[in-house]
Order: structure tokens, then sequence, then C-alpha cells
């Protein structure tokens, strides 16, 4: 089993490199088309050359940065939503929240009742088209 290992860790660059250089988009690979990279992996793959030339030299590297906060100074943050402030509500307590949602319920109830008439009304043309002397006898 020992001796396998070898085998097993360049197996796994391998194929870890090949996933990668396939996942990474088109604007972070450097130097060479990703195809070539692609090419150059699988071909000099079994020698560690083709997965060690992609990790040093094939796709940029995310340089770390100091951490941000979700919201910067001034920024709404994600989605354009606003920046909580001081003591944050759980949607129960919030009033914005559950106001928002009567309106969406009351939406919801007139919209229901406008598709029963629909049905109502459809039905009532099929049953007209099904039974022609239903109109004559009332």
């Amino acid at each position: 089993m020992l001796r396998m290992l070898p085998f097993l860790i360049v197996l796994a660059l391998w194929i870890w490199a090949f996933i990668d250089c396939l996942t990474t988009p088109e604007e972070e690979v450097r130097h060479l088309p990703k195809v070539v990279w692609v090419i150059i992996i699988l071909l000099f793959g079994e020698v560690l050359l083709g997965p060690i030339a992609w990790l040093v030299a094939g796709k940029q590297r995310a340089v770390r940065g100091p951490r941000q906060t979700p919201w910067a100074a001034g920024d709404t943050g994600n989605g354009g939503y606003e920046r909580p402030r001081g003591r944050q509500l759980a949607p129960d307590d919030d009033p914005e929240f559950l106001a928002s949602l009567k309106k969406d319920n009351k939406q919801h109830e007139d919209m229901l009742k406008q598709w029963e008439a629909d049905l109502r009304r459809r039905e009532e043309e099929l049953r007209g088209k099904d039974d022609p002397d239903a109109g004559r006898r009332g």
C-alpha cells in the first residue's frame, strides 16, 4: 500500500489541477489560453510538470488583503438593502415585515378569488358546450 502512495498523490494532483483549470473563468487564466493549459496538464500530468506549471503560472491567485466588513462605510450592503442600524428585530417582531406579509396575503387572496371566478366561468362555458339542451331549458 505504501508503494502506491506516490502514484496516488500524483494522480490526485493531476485530477485536481485538471478540474481547477476547467472551472477557472477565462479571465483568471494567465499567460496561455485555457485550452492550452488543459492540454499541458493532460500531457505532462504523469511527471507533475503540467499540474505544477498550472499552480505556479496558470491561474491568477487572489491577493489576500485585510478582511472587509459586509458593509463598508457609506455602503448600503448587498443587494441594495439598508445596513442594519441598532438592535435588529426578528421577523416576528418587525412591524414593517408583518405589514408586508399582510399586504402580500391580501394580494394573494384577491388573485385566488379571481382565479376561482375564472374557473367557475370556464366550467359553465364547458357545461354549456357539452349539453346543448341546457340553454333551451332555462
